[in-house]
């Protein structure tokens, strides 16, 4: 009951890290560029949430996948394209995250470190579109997540 709890809301929770790092990587960039202190802090903040919403919906993610019957070579290969992006995003913005976090308190967050963090948000907008591209072909292309897929797991 649990796991089938864990991969019906996936569909749901992927859209929490979608918005949380792709607004993250606007206001960091923002932040930095306009040298406007608050924003980079909101940043920070958001980047934190993001790095907890990707983690679950990683962990449900996971769920939906074993419980998905009807995969193919096509559907497979797009399953592990998306897999791929998803865990680099995920462990990419947790080191970010810890890095964003260890340079604040140690206040170094100055200088040529701040413009390598706008570096940083362009590589987790780039992991969020990959990964939400393959994760939305799954749908469209195969069902995964669909009531085709509730159905056809009853039978």
């Amino acid at each position: 009951m649990e796991t089938n709890f864990l991969a019906e809301i996936h569909t749901k929770v992927v859209h929490f890290p979608i918005a949380l790092l792709a607004t993250y990587s606007l206001l960091e960039i923002v932040g930095i560029v306009f040298k406007e202190d608050f924003i980079t802090k909101s940043a920070l903040l958001i980047l934190c949430l993001g790095v907890i919403a990707a983690f679950f919906a990683v962990l449900t993610g996971n769920q939906a996948s074993g419980n998905f019957n009807l995969w193919n070579y096509k559907s497979s290969a797009l399953l592990n394209e998306h897999q791929t992006f998803a865990t680099y995003l995920l462990w990419g913005s947790l080191i970010i995250c810890a890095l964003r976090i260890f340079f604040t308190v140690k206040k170094k967050f100055n200088g040529l470190i701040k413009y390598l963090f706008i570096l940083f948000a362009i590589v987790i907008i780039f992991l969020v579109y990959e990964t939400g591209i393959h994760g939305g072909d799954l749908v469209k292309k195969f069902g995964v997540g669909t009531e085709l897929f509730n159905s056809s797991s009853k039978k």
